[in-house]
């Protein structure tokens, strides 16, 4: 770089020295080099042979690296050359790390590349600031990461999935060739943090990695990574992995030195890069709740206390579109390769990770696979939810608080006409939630026919978490469900970050685990992320317009769980072969967007944005944003309420917002500028100067503490009219038409089955051209037959087919299945094939066979404990196809004496009783 002057050169030069400053470097001119003065001293004009180096940067008296700078205007594109060129023929006067010097930099102070030249194909990489002295010299004793990436061993597989495993291997493969950001896409439930733990303890013990970050969007998912991580046993070693490296959950602003791995929310990161106190309830609103609320860019700056190389990966869970705005720079912050997982990726995902999609499991893999289970869409339709309703003049309403939920009785003098976007906003129809709630409850049984009843509904609800509008609509909900269910508090709990008394975080650990409560009500905190996966039904009485949003709603129902651990919660439950989800408001006819419109969530309550302008908060997005807020407050709020914040703001209210919108419009500003100025077309300083003006009018009056005050306290009083007038009225409540179509297809897949197979495997010939007392089945014909329909091209199961017919109602109350067994796929055949004129579960042939041959034996010829023992005989042959008398040493048997009493009772009897029940009861 030729001599800086006093133009852009210099320009660029003043940049770069403060942000060598701030890494804590010591810059000196040649003329006045002392390498001894601090670790880390950065000499401008060094001397090599091809000439002058902008800098040669010394670690403890030794030349590390080299920078070339250029002026702004400049790209970096191709630069690399000369400073390659200046890190090699370093002159032997100076002591060297090697030659060419490992570390290479390219800036123009605005942006700053970087290059390990060690590497086999050294790359350039953006990095925000430069690295710090102590850095480089521990890079220098380690050596390059990507070496160390390269030579990583090869993957133990034992205890993954298979998808767990191809996307470990992609995720690898992709580092090798150094990627520095990377996608893992992955259907929910299928185990991305297990894969991230597993990737974790891989980076750490083979590739020497300093620290990792796991960024989550919630306090919650927190604590969940951290449970994930301190269970994860790695295959190479007898101890879990917390006991290996420190993990850490970030709660402070402090970041343990010795930790290996930080879990943190963003928020919490971009805090701590802030040097700024946290508000706590950021943490527990999801982002994408927050998405759209507040878009300003979260900017940074550089912090010595935590630079750039603080972390070498940084592992993005469950990465939506606002971490590619307004978050996007605490991740371009750090000098880290990016590793994203995400369940359901927009756009923006795939643009930010540059396309590199490593791997890639869709829900549908998941399905076949059997790593996620189905879901069926049961539609409630009311007439209140379609069409809203209206009061009359003269009745008596209720209207109240929805701060205090105190309710005050009023009559109507004009009539009062609300629409469903106006529920649970504005009005809150009880009965429509009622008959929402009652509808759910009475469809229980037809939603899961085999379950247990209990008078008109079952005898145990499935675990079903609701979707409430926000903390009063869930609050309404909570109510009325344990009501319309006639059950106390631990049946239904409201799980949203605003409840008081049980922690949330104690109260979802309940919902997984114990009995109770069976329903949970929530906004956000059980909507993304949290794994509960007893949860068989999903009840949505709030609309939701992302795409991405409503994917990761439905996938708390995909998990899928062991048939005892299911049972531990809802006993009856044989196993978990689907979920429901169960729509009152259309949330699954509506078209989604992966974008969401501005001013949609709770992420910055009115009260804080208003101080935030109080507080000289004045860029674009915040004035709009408060315009925003101010204006659904003037159609919301009485004509009183209106006019006292008028008296003490001397302003109508319209003016005020219309003066904040006037302050962020350009065109105003050019227009004013030129009336200002007298001039066509004014400087950017001008129409700065105007544009300041009108923000500092608009803004000035909420710098006032009382009319502060006055608005907020108006604020606080929002109203709400309880209609409990009109009865709710309902129009449908069915499976909808998707769901059928979707079990037609099933049914007709099966049918394709038996047609192309019938001549291939043994179980569907026999049954095909089976006259009773003819051929018979033994255990392994049906379990090939079982594992066939499982393979592709059908990739289906006995329950889903059983389930298709449950759907297209093909099964009967009474047909309902006691147990899933396997058994049970040649009731399905049988039924297909026309064998049968009813689909029933293939233990009741069983039983019905076995109540017909004890007719035959006589009853009255066997004991009480013979009976018995014939009883259990029975069960175990219509599970097991058949049974042998060896048999008769395994639960149940062996429990009641085993072979030994059995033969004590039927005595030499026993081999032929065994050989003709075989006989007589498979069919």
């Amino acid at each position: 770089m030729a001599d800086a002057g006093t133009g852009p050169e210099a320009k660029a030069r003043e940049e770069i020295d403060e942000l060598l400053r701030e890494a804590g470097w010591t810059i000196q001119d040649y003329s006045e080099i002392d390498l001894a003065a601090s670790k880390g001293v950065a000499v401008r004009e060094f001397p090599v042979e091809s000439g002058d180096a902008d800098y040669l940067l010394f670690v403890d008296e030794e030349a590390v690296g080299v920078i070339e700078a250029k002026k702004k205007n400049m790209t970096l594109s191709g630069v690399e050359v000369q400073s390659e060129n200046y890190a090699s023929g370093f002159p032997d006067s100076y002591s060297y790390a090697k030659n060419p010097l490992p570390f290479a930099y390219e800036s123009t102070g605005a942006q700053t590349y970087f290059r390990d030249t060690r590497d086999e194909d050294p790359r350039p990489r953006r990095v925000f600031a430069f690295h710090q002295p102590d850095t480089l010299e521990r890079w220098l004793r380690k050596g390059s990461l990507q070496s160390r990436l390269n030579d990583m061993p090869p993957l133990q597989t034992q205890g993954l999935r298979d998808c767990q495993e191809d996307g470990i291997k992609g995720l690898e493969e992709s580092l090798k060739k150094g990627d520095q950001r990377a996608l893992v896409q992955m259907a929910s439930g299928s185990g991305k943090t297990y894969l991230a733990a597993t990737e974790a303890y891989r980076l750490i013990r083979h590739a020497d990695a300093d620290r990792i970050l796991f960024l989550v969007d919630r306090k919650n998912l927190g604590n969940e990574t951290k449970k994930e991580f301190q269970q994860y046993s790695p295959p190479d070693d007898t101890r879990k992995l917390t006991e290996l490296y420190n993990v850490q959950h970030l709660t402070s602003s402090a970041i343990d030195p010795v930790s290996k791995v930080c879990i943190s929310t963003i928020q919490r990161m971009y805090s701590i890069l802030k040097d700024e106190e946290i508000d706590e309830e950021v943490e527990e609103i999801s982002l994408f709740e927050a998405e759209g609320e507040e878009e300003t860019t979260k900017n940074v700056s550089y912090n010595p206390d935590i630079p750039i190389e603080t972390f070498d990966f940084i592992i993005a869970d469950e990465c939506h579109r606002s971490i590619y705005n307004k978050w996007r720079q605490v991740l371009e912050y750090f000098d880290a390769r990016l590793i994203g997982l995400t369940a359901t990726p927009a756009k923006e995902t795939f643009g930010f990770f540059n396309q590199n999609l490593v791997t890639e499991y869709p829900y549908e893999r998941a399905i076949a696979d059997g790593v996620n289970v189905d879901y069926d869409v049961f539609r409630i339709r009311t007439r209140i939810t379609e069409m809203g309703e209206q009061v009359e003049s003269g009745h008596i309403v209720d209207e109240r608080d929805k701060q205090t939920r105190e309710r005050k009785w009023k009559e109507l003098s004009d009539d009062f006409e609300y629409t469903p976007s106006d529920l649970d906003t504005e009005v809150v129809a009880e009965d429509q939630i009622r008959t929402i709630v009652r509808t759910f409850r009475d469809n229980l049984p037809q939603m899961f026919p085999e379950r247990e009843r209990k008078g008109d509904t079952l005898k145990h609800v499935p675990k079903t978490v609701v979707f409430a509008k926000d903390d009063s609509h869930a609050e309404d909900i909570t109510r009325i469900i344990r009501e319309v269910f006639g059950r106390g508090s631990e049946f239904c709990k409201k799980i949203t970050y605003k409840t008081t008394g049980k922690d949330p975080h104690d109260l979802i650990s309940e919902f997984r685990n114990s009995y109770n409560p069976r329903i949970a009500v929530s906004v956000d905190m059980i909507s993304t992320g949290t794994d509960i996966k007893p949860i068989e039904c999903l009840l949505f009485m709030r609309n939701i317009q992302s795409r991405t949003y409503f994917e990761q709603m439905k996938g708390r129902g995909t998990r899928t769980i062991d048939q005892n651990d299911l049972r531990s919660v809802t006993p009856d439950a044989q196993g978990k072969d689907r979920f429901i989800v169960v729509d009152s408001v259309g949330v699954c006819e509506r078209e989604k967007t992966d974008s969401r419109s501005l001013n949609r969530s709770k992420s910055v309550p009115f009260e804080k944005l208003v101080e935030k302008v109080a507080d000289g908060k004045r860029d674009e997005d915040t004035i709009e944003t408060l315009a925003s807020r101010l204006s659904r407050r003037q159609n919301r709020w009485t004509e009183s309420q209106i006019e006292s914040v008028e008296e003490i703001a001397d302003e109508e209210f319209n003016t005020l917002i219309n003066e904040l919108l006037d302050a962020v419009d350009p065109d105003l500003h050019l227009e004013k500028a030129r009336e200002r100025f007298d001039v066509e077309d004014p400087s950017e300083e001008q129409i700065a100067e105007v544009r300041e003006e009108l923000v500092e009018d608009s803004c000035a009056i909420f710098e006032d503490e009382d009319f502060r005050k006055r608005l907020l306290e108006v604020d606080k009083q929002q109203k709400q009219i309880i209609d409990t007038v009109n009865p709710d009225k309902v129009i449908e409540a069915d499976f909808d038409k998707e769901a059928r179509e979707q079990a037609e297809m099933v049914v007709d897949t099966f049918e394709e089955f038996i047609e192309e197979n019938k001549d291939e495997i043994t179980a569907l010939e026999v049954l095909l051209n089976q006259r009773y007392g003819e051929e018979k089945l033994g255990y392994e014909e049906v379990r090939e037959l079982a594992e066939a329909i499982e393979k592709p091209p059908y990739n289906l199961t006995t329950d889903r087919v059983w389930s298709a017919y449950e759907q297209l109602e093909e099964t009967n109350e009474g047909n309902a299945r006691p147990e899933r067994v396997l058994t049970d796929i040649i009731s399905l055949v049988r039924y297909e094939l026309e064998k049968d004129n009813a689909l029933k579960p293939y233990s009741e042939r069983v039983d019905q066979r076995f109540e017909e041959w004890l007719d035959e034996q006589g009853r009255d010829e066997f004991t009480d404990e013979q009976l018995e023992w014939l009883r259990m005989i029975k069960d175990h042959i219509a599970t097991s196809m058949e049974i042998e008398k060896e048999d008769l040493q395994r639960v149940p048997f062996n429990n009641r004496g085993g072979v030994v009493r059995a033969s004590e009772l039927f005595g030499s009897e026993l081999d032929t009783l065994l050989n003709e029940l075989n006989q007589e009861l498979v069919g």
